[in-house]
């Protein structure tokens, strides 16, 4: 059984962003103008991040922000693979809950966010040379105009990164 909530407080099993959620880390980046958002989940397959940024593309071109495409990819394919390699570990065998993916919309402003159920917190890393990986939360942070996180409740995450 799931513990009450507070009021706002969203679990990762249900959450999808509320007509106007921004992330609050961010709120002194908005500028009015027009708003839309759109919610896309993530099965645990390979070929959940292709699928994750062409909804990316379709998402983007409605809304005419075209420009923001090729970084936008970028950012979610990071965000979307970590969510997948990391966040996914911790559930029963067989009984994966998906990754949420959210893009929000606030003006010129575009909000890319996944849940997932893990705890563990994003760090960026610093790996050696030689170092299979650990680049992709540094590729985040120099394509969006700020990064972050916030945890959900009774578990998991949200990861999200603003671009313009």
């Amino acid at each position: 059984m799931l513990p009450t909530l507070a009021p706002g407080q969203w679990t990762t099993f249900d959450w999808w962003p509320p007509l106007g959620w921004w992330p609050e880390a961010a709120r002194d980046l908005l500028v009015p103008g027009p708003s839309a958002s759109a919610t896309f989940v993530l099965p645990p397959t390979p070929s959940s991040v292709h699928a994750a940024r062409s909804f990316t593309t379709g998402a983007l071109t409605a809304w005419k922000l075209e420009e923001l495409i090729e970084n936008m990819q970028l950012v979610i394919s990071e965000l979307a693979t970590n969510a997948l390699r990391h966040g996914l570990h911790v559930a029963e065998p067989g009984c994966e809950p998906p990754v949420h993916m959210s893009l929000v919309r606030r003006g010129p402003l575009v909000t890319s966010a996944f849940t997932d159920p893990a705890a563990s917190v994003p760090v960026l890393r610093h790996p050696g040379p030689l170092d299979p990986g650990g680049l992709g939360l540094h590729i985040v942070e120099s394509l969006s105009l700020r990064w972050g996180w916030s945890a959900l409740a009774p578990q998991g995450k949200i990861v999200w990164a603003v671009l313009s």
